[in-house]
């Protein structure tokens, strides 16, 4: 597993454009929720998306506003069972 780093973040979005991935699945914790949720972001969404991460998450991707939230995994695929495969399960 890569280090969970906004860098890190920054090259999974990279890599699934390069590749035309479908989706970049972003699994997030949540403090007092016992499960953690996660994110499916459609290709067309990759840029905004991850500029939107990269201004809400610090660099240990622990939200900015809040330390109770932060990401703790990312992937990129073609369907949702890949996502779930790399995150879930």
């Amino acid at each position: 597993m890569k280090e969970l780093t906004i860098a890190n973040l920054e090259r999974c979005f990279y890599e699934a454009s390069q590749k035309d991935a479908k989706y970049v699945g972003v699994k997030i914790q949540m403090k007092g929720f016992p499960k953690a949720e996660t994110i499916i972001n459609e290709n067309e969404n990759f840029d905004s998306k991850f500029d939107y991460y990269k201004k809400a998450y610090n660099e240990d991707l622990t939200l900015k506003t809040f330390n109770g939230i932060n990401i703790i995994g990312f992937t990129y695929g073609n369907s949702f069972d890949e996502i779930e495969k790399d995150l879930i399960g």
